[in-house]
C-alpha cells in the first residue's frame, strides 16, 4: 500500500490544521492506520491510530483532547484534526498502515512521505 500525507503547513501556536493520508495500491486488506511525528533532533513518536472499522481509537498523553484521528475507507483516507497547536507539536508528520492492532507501533510497516508541521508563537 502506498500513501501520501497532505495538509502541513505553518500555523500559529492555538490554531487548527488538519491532515490527510490517501492510500492506494493494496487498499482491500484491513490495516490499521496510524499518525507518528518527528522532531528536529528527536525519535519518532506515535501520535495516534485508528481500527479499520474506526472504532478503537488510540493517542498520545501529548495530544489526547486535542488531535482526532478518523477514517473514510469509502475514500481511503485517513485524517488527524489537530487543535490547539502548540509549539512542541512541529514536527514531520508520517501516516503509517499496520496489519495489527493500532496501538501495537511494532506493525506499522507501509510509511508515508512525511508532512511538515511547524507551529509558530
Amino acid at each position: 500500500v502506498q500513501l501520501v500525507e497532505s495538509g502541513g503547513g505553518l500555523v500559529q501556536a492555538g490554531a487548527s490544521l488538519r491532515l490527510s493520508c490517501a492510500a492506494s495500491g493494496r487498499t482491500d486488506r484491513s490495516y490499521a492506520m496510524g499518525w507518528f511525528r518527528q522532531a528536529p533532533g528527536k525519535e519518532r513518536e506515535f501520535v495516534a491510530g485508528i481500527s479499520w472499522s474506526g472504532r478503537g481509537t488510540y493517542y498520545s498523553d501529548s495530544v489526547k483532547g486535542r488531535f482526532t484521528i478518523s477514517r473514510d475507507n469509502a475514500r481511503n483516507t485517513v485524517y488527524l484534526q489537530m487543535n490547539s497547536l502548540k509549539l512542541e507539536d512541529t514536527a514531520v508528520y508520517y501516516c503509517a498502515a499496520s496489519i495489527s492492532t493500532p496501538a501495537d507501533v511494532r506493525y506499522y510497516g507501509y510509511w508515508g512521505q512525511g508532512t511538515q508541521v511547524t507551529v509558530s508563537s
